[in-house]
């Protein structure tokens, strides 16, 4: 609340950024309801994805290159464990994105702990 006072930097509250849970994500997947952007490193993202996943790393993210999402699909940005996700959704929120952003928590490390298929390669 006086944060600006004590010369800590405001962080908006953006109400469309939303976390989602790996259990969560793998019913979207089943159903073919998700749209995922992976903001890993190019390395990473060879190393090992979920399936279908569209590689756009943090380190060169640009909201408008974000993939379109169909009516009744969610958008799911992901990382290794949440923290680079939430940069990304942040920029996408701020760039007027007026969806609904899902993160999921915990990222990769808990989609695949839950046991979510892995795949490697592009």
């Amino acid at each position: 609340m006086f944060g600006h006072l004590l010369g800590v930097p405001q962080v908006p509250a953006f109400d469309n950024i939303l976390m989602v849970e790996a259990v969560q994500l793998q019913d979207w997947v089943g159903q073919d309801q998700a749209v995922i952007v992976d903001v890993r490193e190019d390395n990473e993202f060879l190393a090992g994805h979920i399936p279908g996943a569209v590689p756009l790393p943090l380190s060169r993210f640009n909201p408008a290159v974000i993939p379109d999402v169909p009516e009744g699909k969610n958008l799911l940005i992901h990382c290794r464990s949440g923290s680079r996700c939430g940069m990304a959704a942040m920029l996408l929120a701020a760039s007027g994105y007026q969806g609904p952003i899902h993160r999921l928590s915990g990222g990769i490390i808990a989609w695949a702990q839950m046991g979510g298929e892995i795949a490697a390669g592009r």
